[in-house]
């Protein structure tokens, strides 16, 4: 009996040692290999985006700028489009927030060609946009305005030519009496051909240079570096 009982208890150990769970030293490659690689991901820091600070232009900042498109009192209309750009920066306690070639976009606002007998020529106009690093902001800017030379001179000298050529021609023809009823009817002629011409107009090209000033601020969103 007590042989047995031997040979039983060897047997139930021998079960029991089979049952065993494995080691942990017994875990496959894969599975340590794709928990380090999950770690890894997840200890990698995210890639850095832009960042970017709101910066205020204050009200009365001159803007010196290039027109890129010109105006003309004999040929704009209202609300004909106007664009130009910075010709100079424009920087902020010696940060450039607005570089050279920023794009700014307007409209013409009143226009007015030379009249045959009296009023000069003009044309104004305003800026009411700003393009900068792909975003568009409204602006608020005095207006620009040119106005013809005054030709009263001219006109004058017409007036003064006629009259002389009349003149002369009066004296030829009937002495003294005819120099003044020449000279009248000269004067008339050189009236007339003022009343029949218009004064200057006045254009300004696409290159010439103006300067507008900011009537309110502008906020724009400026990227750090």
């Amino acid at each position: 009996m007590k042989k047995w009982a031997s040979v039983l208890a060897v047997a139930s150990l021998s079960l029991g040692c089979g049952n065993q769970s494995p080691s942990a030293e017994n875990t496959t490659p894969g599975s340590a290999a794709a928990t380090s690689g999950t770690a890894t991901e997840a200890a990698a820091p995210a890639a850095a985006l832009p960042e970017f600070r709101e910066v205020t232009v204050p009200s009365g900042t001159e803007l010196r700028l290039q027109l890129r498109s010109g105006v003309a009192s004999d040929t704009s209309k209202v609300e004909d489009a106007v664009r130009a750009e910075l010709r100079q920066a424009v920087s902020i306690d010696g940060k450039t927030v607005l570089p050279a070639g920023t794009e700014l976009t307007g409209a013409v606002t009143d226009v007015e060609r030379s009249g045959r007998v009296k009023g000069r020529a003009h044309v104004a106009y305003r800026f009411n946009s700003l393009n900068y690093q792909g975003e568009r902001y409204p602006i608020t800017t005095a207006p620009l305005s040119h106005t013809a030379e005054a030709t009263k001179g001219k006109d004058a000298t017409k007036i003064a030519i006629g009259a002389g050529a009349g003149a002369a021609v009066g004296a030829l023809l009937g002495g003294g009496s005819g120099a003044a009823k020449g000279a009248a009817i000269g004067g008339a002629g050189g009236t007339g051909a003022v009343l029949a011409t218009r004064g200057e107009e006045v254009r300004v090209g696409s290159g010439a240079t103006v300067t507008t000033r900011l009537t309110a601020p502008l906020t724009v969103r400026v990227r750090v570096s």
